[in-house]
């Protein structure tokens, strides 16, 4: 007997996700690639594909699943898609630790002048260079959730000093967090101002030309959270000056068209949105999978939930 329906995007992530779940529970999970072969319901758990959900999301008001499970940390702009009467959790906990990762490698590639390096290897140049380094580094890190909270800690040992920014103040983990009103007071003092805020009206364009202007000269520009909350136009044109630099995972417009001008500016490393890309998703996402699988059929609350529209 069938308890509870979920449907997932890949076979792959159908047969984690059954290889998790006791069998005794009565879990049925098929498969539902996009939203041109809708299953015929009821799914009672809905998991869009990675970062093209949009139309899976449109696509629910013939089934009107019970929770609808996002792949993804960020949900900006999924409560003007998603039919009314629905619940919609994100994949907080998946993805903390790539996103870390990448961060601070987005840094170390900076910071230790690695693009040149790797340049030079491409034409079998042996140079030697002074580079910024990371330790003894004051860095401003906006937003201090699971994923700011996983970077300080990746920081720490590189004897830095962090600094981080979130929408109130308060003293947590130790440390005190300073409200997102001190940062054009924040600005003047980092080396390195890394963003790990999410999209939405309230973020758009928080890192403006005043906040760029307000920077240090020579300081680095990390993104790992969304493009639109840094105004691209400013950061192009502080760059071109030769101002600041730019290590990011996330634009505005995104992709990056081809033609614009951050591919080709000096002192700008650019990945193509990877943060939460490497194999430590798989098995995180199919446990999350199977753990609000498993609540719903005990008769819990799912959790991560972010949106009841």
């Amino acid at each position: 007997m069938t308890a509870l329906t979920v449907s997932v995007p890949t076979e792959q992530l159908a047969d984690d996700v059954r290889a998790l779940l006791d069998p005794s529970l009565g879990v049925e999970v098929v498969l539902w690639k996009d939203e041109a072969s809708t299953p015929e319901g009821p799914i009672d758990i809905v998991v869009p594909p990675y970062m093209k959900q949009g139309a899976t999301l449109r696509a629910l008001t013939a089934l009107m699943p019970r929770l609808v499970q996002g792949q993804a940390i960020g949900y900006d702009g999924v409560a003007d898609t998603l039919p009314a009467g629905l619940v919609y959790a994100n994949a907080s906990g998946v993805h903390e630790t790539a996103t870390s990762e990448l961060t601070l490698a987005l840094i170390l590639v900076a910071q230790r002048g690695l693009v040149d390096v790797v340049r030079n290897q491409d034409r079998a140049v042996w140079t030697k260079s002074v580079t910024p380094g990371l330790a003894d580094r004051r860095v401003v890190l906006l937003g201090y959730g699971g994923v700011g909270k996983a970077i300080a800690a990746r920081l720490e040992p590189f004897e830095v000093e962090i600094v981080p920014v979130a929408s109130t103040a308060r003293d947590e983990d130790g440390r005190h967090v300073h409200g997102i009103e001190e940062l054009p007071d924040l600005a003047p003092t980092a080396d390195i101002l890394i963003n790990v805020l999410p999209g939405g009206e309230q973020t758009h364009h928080l890192i403006d030309d005043a906040v760029l202007s307000a920077l240090p000269d020579g300081a680095l520009v990390v993104n790992v959270g969304r493009g639109p909350t840094v105004d691209t136009a400013a950061l192009v044109e502080h760059v071109q000056r030769g101002r600041l630099r730019v290590a990011s995972d996330v634009f505005d417009p995104e992709p990056l068209p081809a033609d614009h001008p951050l591919w080709s500016l000096p002192n700008v490393f650019i990945t193509p949105h990877v943060g939460g890309l490497s194999e430590a998703m798989r098995p995180r996402i199919a446990r999350l999978v199977a753990t609000q699988a498993e609540r719903m059929v005990r008769g819990e609350d799912p959790i991560n939930v972010v949106i009841r529209t």
